[in-house]
């Protein structure tokens, strides 16, 4: 089976669109979380990512959406969260809401998370230097995906797979592409994939909203 990951979108829909647009033919499109946070269509990316994808699961933005104010020590991401608040009706809100923390596909033969596979460490990074720790959570899967770090990476750890599809909206490992990847789940091998979008759009937008505005240029050195 073909399958397109996407992850941490962050209400960034010029960036959502470039993926669907640039992302070859798949079976299915799996996203690991984070719809909203940051970015100004938080609406918009909701009913997208969930017409397009059957399996999602929660990133740490999408359960804040009703509690901003755990995000104070965050402007950009306090801001968005309020922001989503708004704009979002009360059955997206719940829709998020109800989101599982962690998944299978693939006939259970791959994990899916947010951050970490440890259900306690909600908030922790998984960076690409930690990938062999997750050595343990593989046990029983092929693979893990997770999101979170923003940073687009893979690795085989004793045959066993770990990817992260990087971030759709809001990159954060000096390329400002948005990033995403497709599995074959057959094969067990990954392709991790950037494509290009209009940031100004989305700079433009910011203003508009009145959100901060280091959260739009952020984007163009993907930091």
């Amino acid at each position: 089976m073909q399958v397109g990951l996407i992850s941490d979108i962050h209400a960034n829909l010029p960036a959502l669109e470039a993926v669907l647009d640039d992302m070859p033919p798949v079976d299915d499109i799996i996203c690991a979380g984070d719809i909203v946070g940051y970015n100004p269509w938080p609406r918009e990316c909701l009913e997208r990512v969930r017409t397009v994808s059957s399996l999602i699961v929660q990133g740490n933005h999408d359960r804040n959406v009703e509690t901003p104010h755990r995000y104070e020590h965050n402007d950009m991401a306090h801001a968005e969260l309020e922001f989503a608040q708004q704009e979002l009706s009360d059955s997206q809100r719940k829709w998020l809401s109800d989101l599982p923390e962690r998944t299978e596909f693939a006939g259970d033969t791959y994990r899916l998370v947010h951050s970490h596979p440890d259900p306690n460490r909600l908030s922790s990074y998984v960076r690409p230097a930690q990938f062999p720790k997750m050595r343990p959570y593989l046990d029983d899967h092929v693979g893990i995906v997770l999101g979170h770090t923003h940073i687009q990476h893979k690795a085989t750890i004793d045959g066993r797979l770990i990817v992260n599809p990087g971030s759709v909206g809001q990159p954060r490992d000096g390329d400002e592409r948005a990033a995403y990847a497709t599995l074959d789940t057959a094969a067990d091998e990954v392709e991790l994939r950037r494509v290009e979008y209009d940031i100004n759009r989305v700079i433009s937008r910011v203003e508009e909203c009145g959100l901060p505005t280091k959260t739009g240029t952020r984007l163009l050195d993907g930091s």
